[in-house]
């Protein structure tokens, strides 16, 4: 197995998805990014993720984005306990997969590796503009043109595996897979247990309904 790929490992149980598809054909280096969100339990989750599927490196970028007003960087924003059809909602960090993206094609070109794996998906999702198809269509002609490396003839292409996924399949994906998904985090508060009313709880908790399975966190409303 000589290819490479760069994995973004949120600590959620997508981005986990994701780097164990691509594990199956690639040396996996994974990229956590600190992007100063409001807790760290996910930090911690991308770390044991790492760990699980036995990543030839995982390196955590710290970014400071305290300053954006995001409900998921700003404690005087209100975390929001309903999802909202057809809005960017207030957990929208503005232009963040552009930053990790960048982050991750350095780390690529810095390794020689030849993919970038995203957990992303536009159909169960949370309204964000920069996990649809035609932003990743963008971006790869960004990186076409953007690098030594692709100058020269050689390629680095986005993955994105789950894109047209439901959660519920990504959850059966997973599962057969082999996945310990009590070591993913998905919420957006970071208690001793998830919170089960925030719009990632909620997507998380109907797709493990879905697939028929029981989500292995514990929630505080569930």
């Amino acid at each position: 197995m000589n290819q490479r790929a760069i994995c973004l490992i949120s600590g959620g149980l997508d981005s986990f998805v994701a780097a164990a598809i691509a594990r199956k054909t690639h040396e996996i280096f994974g990229l956590t990014v600190n992007y100063s969100q409001r807790h760290r339990k996910e930090i911690e989750a991308a770390r044991n993720i790492a760990r699980f599927l036995d990543m030839r490196d995982h390196r955590i970028v710290s970014i400071d984005l305290s300053w954006v007003h995001s409900a998921l960087t700003c404690p005087e924003e209100p975390i929001p306990e309903r999802e909202t059809p057809g809005e960017i909602p207030a957990t929208y960090v503005p232009a963040r997969n552009t930053l990790l993206i960048g982050l991750a094609l350095v780390y690529a070109e810095d390794v020689d590796a030849d993919s970038i794996y995203l957990g992303i998906n536009h159909l169960d999702y949370s309204g964000y503009p920069d996990c649809r198809p035609e932003y990743l269509d963008a971006f790869q002609r960004l990186i076409n043109i953007a690098t030594k490396k692709t100058i020269e003839g050689g390629s680095i292409t986005l993955k994105a595996p789950l894109i047209n996924l439901k959660k519920s399949e990504i959850v059966l994906l997973g599962n057969r897979l082999g996945l310990d998904f009590s070591l993913s985090w998905s919420c957006y508060r970071g208690g001793d247990k998830a919170c089960g009313r925030c719009p990632s709880c909620l997507i998380r908790l109907r797709g493990f309904e879905e697939a028929g399975l029981k989500d292995p966190l514990s929630y505080e409303m569930v």
